[in-house]
């Protein structure tokens, strides 16, 4: 008979996911737009393809690295940048105008919701699991390895 467990991460799996494809949305868009950000949002999109597999498989590395690099990605994006706030104010300014003029910084603000989902949803992943104290560990490392392979992608990727 096969072993059945129950899945209490599941729900917030599928959460993942829909993080995951706001923010691969985000990326597509904008690399469609500005043809010089392909380079670094396709080697960007791998670390959301890595989140998805570590998730499917209930990993607490890549809970992690969802989790830091939604962080990472959203405390820059929020609070040095400003895109978020950007893509915002034109977000309801395309919707005043019937225009849409800054569609890149909206797309930011998109990749800003996904991340917020991502962050919830891969710290409840976590929680739910009822597995060893390492876990931790595993999480907090698999959003260093995350964050790490981001600066380097984005030294060696970024246009110039």
């Amino acid at each position: 008979m096969k072993d059945i467990r129950l899945n209490h991460s599941y729900p917030m799996q599928v959460w993942i996911y829909i993080g995951v494809a706001l923010f691969l949305v985000a990326l597509l868009v904008s690399a469609i737009v500005l043809p010089e950000l392909r380079p670094l949002h396709f080697l960007q999109a791998l670390i959301y393809v890595a989140v998805i597999v570590l998730a499917r498989r209930n990993s607490a590395w890549g809970f992690g690295a969802g989790f830091i690099i939604g962080i990472v990605w959203n405390g820059f994006s929020l609070f040095v940048t400003h895109l978020i706030q950007v893509g915002a104010v034109a977000f309801w300014s395309s919707l005043h105008t019937g225009r849409v003029e800054q569609l890149v910084p909206m797309m930011v603000t998109l990749g800003g919701i996904g991340h917020f989902i991502l962050i919830i949803a891969s710290l409840w992943a976590l929680v739910s699991q009822n597995t060893e104290t390492r876990k931790w560990w595993k999480f907090v490392g698999g959003g260093a390895i995350g964050v790490a392979y981001f600066v380097l992608i984005v030294a060696f990727a970024r246009p110039h």
